[in-house]
């Protein structure tokens, strides 16, 4: 065992059968074998980190290297026996018949997603989107990222800096009537209020599917029509003594 992983596994040696009595056939297994090895001490690793978002993506990873998609555990309580079983089963134990904590984590779902805020998001966006900045100069660079920080900054001003998981549709819709209120009393087009939505929804969705945290964002059927420009001011109607009357 590489001293590396000594805190994560106790054994001080690790025997895997290949299953083959052909040296030239082992040769060739083995690499792939230890590469997945290393690559479950480094996830078991990782779960140590206080980082929240970390723990979360390593536990996925662990499962994963086990055969299973990680669920939450209230998901994984709701499954067949039979799959419920190969989990537990799929669990490792030390010789004196201890499960591995780590695994047992993050085969039955008890690491918690993270809490990623808005503002937090766009800074995880800039790594997660950095194949869209190649080639960019430091001008493009510069009118790529501030129409994407405008956006995240009103919405956090509109309602305020929210976990992803706790944006609801109710939310979506008040970021969406601050645009309305813009566009009918500064003369702004409702293209603006669009990409606004568009550089915000970049942003959240590419943080939740590459941070694989499995939301379903409110972000649909939000755009404004340019023709919707037009009929507010009608809408609105005229104000007379307290009274409204649609035109």
């Amino acid at each position: 065992m590489p001293k590396r992983y000594a805190s994560i596994e106790s054994r001080k040696f690790v025997w895997v059968s290949l299953h083959t009595d052909s040296m030239t056939e082992a040769e060739t297994k083995a690499g792939p074998v230890w590469e997945q090895l290393v690559a479950m001490w480094e996830a078991k690793l990782a779960g140590d980190d206080s980082d929240a978002e970390k723990r979360y993506l390593f536990a996925q990873e662990l499962a994963e290297m086990r055969g299973f998609r990680y669920l939450h555990v209230s998901k994984v309580a709701e499954l067949p026996l039979e799959e419920l079983a190969a989990r537990i089963e799929a669990i490792p134990v030390d010789r004196k018949g201890r499960p591995d904590q780590r695994e047992a984590q993050a085969l039955l779902g008890a690491v918690e997603q993270p809490k990623i805020t808005v503002s937090r998001a766009l800074e995880l966006y800039w790594e997660l989107a950095r194949e869209k900045t190649i080639n960019k100069s430091d001008d493009q660079l510069r009118k790529w990222r501030n129409p994407r920080i405008r956006a995240v900054k009103a919405f956090i001003s509109v309602v305020g800096d929210l976990a992803l998981q706790d944006i609801t549709g109710d939310d979506m819709l008040n970021f969406r009537a601050w645009w309305v209120d813009r566009i009918q009393n500064e003369g702004l087009s409702p293209g603006s209020a669009n990409k606004d939505l568009i550089h915000l929804g970049d942003v959240l969705k590419t943080v939740n599917q590459m941070k694989r945290l499995g939301l379903v964002l409110p972000l649909d059927s939000l755009s404004f029509k340019e023709s919707e420009a037009a009929q507010m001011p009608a809408l609105l109607g005229n104000v007379d003594q307290g009274k409204v009357t649609c035109a």
